[in-house]
């Protein structure tokens, strides 16, 4: 038994040092001068994403056990809106695209790279891996048609897993018009969000207005990025201006102007502050932009550790990746289980605390399914074998995943 623990933990040992030599190797071929707390933005901005949709989804088995519908949390338990403060971190990604995209521009322009050619190069790298997850849904939908699934389900999940895809349209838009806002001042788009709230709520101007805040909202902290290539941003007195600004003014809002508390949609609420974003949509990401701008420091000092470092490199080498999948992970967990019985976490409504602590649990399998969509998936973001040599090869030197990962916005859901 002894000899058995010994050679399991000989195993252990091995494997962990492997793990520390690979990232030392990545933390050293870095070049100096690289601005690791891009990365780690982003990486951040990813799992907040992905965690704050598998805490905030659930799909809710009907009561013949065979359709499913959408529900939240925060539908039943409103005093959990907090939680989507924390992982609404769709701001963040703008900010650092926004960032990553001027200054990609600008070195474009310095070595003589034309627009289009520039554009076309971005926008490769953004819609490459959305042909996968067309692909996959489009014949799921003709077998769950041909098994008899009820339209209403299909929907459901459909729905669900194209979701994602609405930020890259609003991110490529935004990509495509960077030489227009390398000097856009964000306090014009914020005002047009201003004006188009003003008129919707307080005028009762048509619904559908709301939706030019779908460019205006996020072109606030995408020109944020802008100015932060431009070296507007750096003193830290910049970042505590954005973040108590922001903070105050979205309580405000929240408090005295009849904006709900979430920053995410509800089922069945009246207001979305995120579908189109609202003034309190913006205002907030403002407060997560002065954060994010406070922590570049800090995430730099953290960055010089090689296995954080590594870790951060290959999320971002694998952005669109995670993005796109993590909804079909958690779809493909559900309806797998479901001939199992209605699961607490997973089929339940989520009307109480208990369903929260169970979905913690569920954890670990979702993130494991999700492991699964990547192994399975990767390639179509890596181009292929010849991808998945460069994509090795760039973890090696650490040099490709802030472009790549900023051509996906993949700061999107």
């Amino acid at each position: 038994m002894s000899a058995s623990v010994s050679a399991s933990d000989d195993v252990w040992k091995g494997v962990w040092q492997g793990i520390r030599t690979g990232a030392a190797r990545v933390d050293a071929a870095t070049p100096a001068g690289r601005d690791r707390a891009v990365d780690a933005l982003r990486a951040l901005a990813i799992l907040g994403v992905v965690l704050g949709h598998w805490l905030v989804t659930a799909l809710v088995a009907d009561g013949d056990g065979v359709g499913l519908r959408t529900a939240s949390p925060l539908q039943h338990l409103p005093g959990l809106a907090p939680i989507s403060w924390i992982f609404q971190t769709l701001a963040v990604f703008f900010l650092v695209g926004g960032h990553v995209a001027t200054r990609s521009y600008r070195s474009a322009r310095e070595r003589g790279t034309s627009y289009g050619q520039w554009l076309r190069s971005r926008l490769s790298r953004l819609f490459k891996p959305v042909a996968a997850v067309l692909t996959l849904w489009t014949v799921a939908s003709v077998l769950l048609l041909l098994s008899g699934t009820d339209t209403a389900t299909i929907h459901t999940l459909l729905k669900l897993a194209l979701s994602p895809l609405w930020f890259l349209l609003v991110f490529a838009a935004l990509t495509a018009a960077t030489p227009l806002l390398l000097r856009l001042n964000p306090l014009w788009p914020l005002a047009v969000v201003l004006h188009v709230d003003l008129l919707r709520f307080g005028f009762g101007a048509p619904a559908w207005l709301g939706w030019a805040n779908v460019a205006a909202g996020w072109l606030v902290p995408y020109t944020l990025g802008a100015a932060w290539t431009r070296g507007e941003l750096e003193r830290r007195r910049s970042g505590w201006i954005l973040l108590t600004g922001g903070a105050v003014a979205t309580a405000a809002l929240v408090a005295w102007a009849g904006y709900p508390a979430s920053m995410v949609g509800v089922p069945g609420a009246e207001i979305s502050n995120l579908n189109p974003p609202t003034l309190a949509a913006v205002t907030f990401g403002l407060a997560q932009c002065g954060l994010a701008l406070l922590l570049r420091e800090p995430l730099r000092r953290a960055m010089r550790r090689p296995l954080a470092w590594a870790a951060v490199a290959l999320v971002n080498l694998s952005a669109m990746t995670i993005f796109l999948w993590h909804q079909t992970a958690l779809m493909a967990t559900t309806a797998a289980l479901l001939p199992t019985g209605h699961l607490p976490g997973l089929h339940t409504l989520p009307d109480h605390l208990g369903w929260v602590a169970a979905r913690l649990l569920w954890l670990p399998v979702l993130t494991l399914a999700l492991a699964v969509c990547w192994a399975a998936f990767r390639s179509y973001e890596q181009g292929g074998r010849s991808g998945r040599r460069r994509g090795r090869s760039r973890v090696v030197r650490a040099h490709r995943p802030s472009d790549r990962a900023a051509a996906t916005g993949v700061r999107r859901a």
